[in-house]
């Protein structure tokens, strides 16, 4: 399957004229090798080129499994990076340049003119990482599975006088019960005012009647993340935050019906930005519409208006509008969509019916 996903990589490099890349990314360096290293100050490094004569870099000080059949240069902290890199780099070549590449890497090899030139070729990446493989969909849908009935039970953490940190306390044990790997990024939890702010972060804010509680969580299985957004309400709703729940969630699925094959991602967005700006609350939907989702809990593209990609079968990202009073309440919606030969499939199935905590 790696070597499958190298490939689709190096055809999107191909299509642009670029035959040689260097990917320092550890995310991707994983999705096309197996292997997950985080260097921090360190060089790690994949260079990959159309005719297949791939190296990995590695220090000394990182372990990989036995059996990879991939070309290895190991080197030491004390060794010259740059100068081990220009030796398997095609100087007669442009090379393509990961965007996470550091500048105290870079910066060397143009220098050193280690190629006939430098290109940013992260899309080739980026965009093959976007259409899932039916072994990624396979393990989405679990974590996503996993998610809905994780929700469920937050739901039952909810009690008078209970604070989001106490919530937020129980819920790692929850997902791993349910047989996931842990959080695929730390949850929201927010009461009342606090679900104004969309990264809102666990406190000690006590639940109060008529509060609104949002939860915002995901996990991981396997390596993919899962990510999804609820808000219920605890005991009462007041007529205003019913009327922009209603909203929300008319935005949320609008915008989810549209979504089909060729369809751009920026009228996606505008289609659910154009709901809520109708009844006077665009200012307070501060945010993109969805994100792209799998290996990351946020991959490249956006579902926004700086995103006129049409859509693909097999792209999985978050259709997730709010909106948010501050000081009052806010509400958000979130699911997570995998476009399909003819729509989506929906990976999380949790109710958005408005429900309320007695």
């Amino acid at each position: 399957m790696q070597n499958e996903r190298t490939e689709r990589i190096l055809s999107a490099l191909q299509k642009s004229g670029i035959s040689q890349m260097l990917v320092t990314d550890p995310m991707s360096i994983y999705y096309m090798t197996g292997i997950y290293i985080q260097p921090f100050e360190r060089f790690f490094g994949y260079y990959i080129t159309a005719e297949g004569e791939n190296v990995l870099f590695l220090n000394n000080l990182f372990t990989i499994p036995d059996g990879i059949d991939i070309r290895q240069v190991w080197f030491s902290d004390t060794d010259p990076v740059t100068d081990i890199l220009v030796k398997y780099i095609d100087k007669s070549r442009v090379l393509g340049i990961d965007k996470t590449m550091a500048a105290r890497f870079l910066l060397p090899l143009m220098q050193n003119k280690a190629a006939a030139g430098f290109q940013l070729t992260s899309l080739a990446v980026d965009m093959t990482r976007a259409v899932k493989d039916e072994e990624e969909k396979a393990l989405m849908r679990r974590a996503s599975q996993i998610n809905d009935a994780a929700m469920a039970r937050f739901k039952g953490l909810i009690h008078e006088g209970v604070t989001e940190l106490e919530v937020e306390s129980h819920m790692l044990q929850i997902y791993k019960d349910l047989g996931s790997d842990g959080y695929s990024f730390p949850p929201i939890v927010s009461f009342g005012a606090n679900a104004a702010d969309p990264h809102h972060e666990p406190d000690n804010t006590m639940l109060k009647d008529g509060d609104c509680v949002l939860f915002d969580v995901g996990c991981l299985v396997g390596g993919y993340c899962s990510d999804m957004t609820r808000t219920f309400y605890f005991r009462s709703v007041s007529d205003e935050a019913q009327s922009i729940y209603e909203l929300t969630k008319k935005a949320n699925e609008s915008a989810e019906a549209m979504i089909h094959p060729g369809v751009r991602l920026c009228d996606i967005d505008k289609t659910a930005r154009d709901i809520i700006s109708e009844k006077g609350y665009g200012p307070n939907f501060n945010h993109r519409l969805g994100h792209f989702i799998g290996l990351g809990e946020h991959e490249y593209g956006d579902v926004s208006s700086a995103f006129d990609w049409p859509v693909q079968p097999g792209m999985i990202f978050s259709i997730e509008p709010g909106i948010y009073l501050p000081g009052n309440t806010g509400v958000r919606i979130e699911d997570l969509v995998m476009v399909t030969d003819d729509g989506i499939e929906r990976l999380n199935n949790y109710s958005k019916e408005l429900q309320i905590i007695e």
